[in-house]
């Protein structure tokens, strides 16, 4: 097969999310679906990172137009539908986009196939700043998702989001959910010393991670660590440590941490690498993931993975993710999830439990897994007689 990709969520300065996504499945492929050709289009004025060349090594072809982003999608895709993505890759029998993005296609009998992995901006556009609810509105959701022959969502409930929210036909969905990133990047013993050093972490800590925004509740998370500690003085030698890089619409929760009793041990370490990640992980004594929205939700389930007992939502998404090996909470309630995190502390043969099927519960989403699941449809289609996919 002939498969062309969409590679502009690489060019992000900093990976998570849908670029991690992207990356990890992309190296999967080459690494495991070498018999079959690969294109993969970007658009920049600036180079492709060197890694990404790197891992390719040789094994796609890179096709590139050289428009700064804001003139590509804003004028050229919004406005006048061009260039067509198809005429630019040329004559391919598949057309994989991992996220939303401005897209136009012309009328060739490539199969397009698009991956969807949230709608928490229609569902929940409080969240978001104007800058970013006028992009999604500029995008023209229900245009752009016609045009693309099949929708691929991470998970079943992004698939009803789907049906909900943009009345996308069911039979034009399938559902393949996430590979889980569990690589093998360590800090060294001297890294990790200056780690705690630098972000003053020596002790117990209660660990969050992910961007600092809103939708991921960690004002909530703030005000149940606050009621732990009030109630709790035999924990006082627990912080709170908040990793990941700044959102939107965030003032308000730096403001509440700053001016809280307990200011001194919440903590804020901002974006951190893929071994300063995992060390995080093996280092916490519980993992909290209190998200109002999540498509999938890749952090509770990457903690899972490093042995960490493990508190979040029941909502969205998140029960789908990670069924019985977490212990879930309602977000809207502080009361519950301090309450969680009290009964977790306290209780170290219940840590022992979530920490076991939190472990076993991983097993299910691996990018192998996912791979197949994507070549599956691929082959499906490929040997289809109905061009149409």
């Amino acid at each position: 097969m002939k498969i062309a990709v969409d590679i502009r969520v690489l060019m992000d300065k900093q990976y998570s999310g849908i670029s991690e996504y992207a990356y990890y499945l992309l190296r999967f492929w080459l690494d495991n679906y070498p018999e079959h050709e690969y294109i993969f289009y970007y658009n920049s004025w600036r180079p492709l990172p060197q890694e990404i060349f790197s891992w390719v090594n040789g094994r796609a072809v890179f096709k590139k137009t050289f428009w700064p982003n804001k003139i590509f999608n804003y004028f050229f895709q919004a406005l006048f539908g061009r260039p067509k993505l198809d005429k630019i890759v040329g004559p391919v029998d598949i057309f994989w986009s991992p996220h939303l993005n401005f897209s136009n296609f012309g009328s060739s009998a490539t199969c397009k196939i698009l991956t969807v992995h949230d709608l928490s901006f229609l569902r929940y556009p409080e969240f978001f700043t104007r800058r970013k609810n006028f992009w999604h509105r500029f995008l023209r959701l229900k245009k752009l998702i016609a045009q693309y022959d099949l929708i691929v969502a991470i998970s079943e409930n992004t698939k009803q989001d789907l049906i909900d929210l943009l009345g996308v036909p069911a039979k034009k969905i399938r559902v393949i959910y996430s590979g889980l990133n569990q690589d093998s990047l360590v800090l060294s013993s001297e890294e990790a010393r200056d780690f705690r050093v630098k972000n003053d972490l020596g002790g117990h800590f209660i660990l969050y991670l992910g961007a600092i925004e809103p939708r991921k509740n960690v004002q909530g998370l703030i005000e149940a660590y606050e009621r732990l500690r009030d109630k709790r003085l035999d924990l006082a030698n627990y912080h709170l440590v908040l990793a990941g890089a700044r959102g939107w619409k965030n003032k308000s929760i730096y403001r509440q941490a700053a001016t809280s009793l307990y200011r001194d041990d919440i903590k804020f370490l901002g974006y951190v690498s893929r071994a300063e990640r995992n060390w995080l992980y093996q280092q916490a004594t519980i993992f909290v993931y209190p998200s109002y929205y999540e498509g999938f939700g890749f952090p509770p389930l990457e903690a899972m993975g490093q042995g960490r007992p493990t508190i979040t939502s029941d909502a969205s998404s998140i029960p789908e993710v990670v069924g019985d090996a977490a212990l879930t909470v309602n977000p809207y309630s502080v009361i519950d999830l301090s309450q969680a995190m009290e009964i977790l502390l306290e209780d170290e043969s219940l840590r022992a439990y979530f920490s076991k099927r939190g472990q076993a519960r991983v097993s299910f989403f691996s990018w192998s897994q996912t791979s197949r699941n994507y070549f599956s449809l691929f082959k499906k289609i490929y040997e289809s007689s109905d061009s149409s996919c």
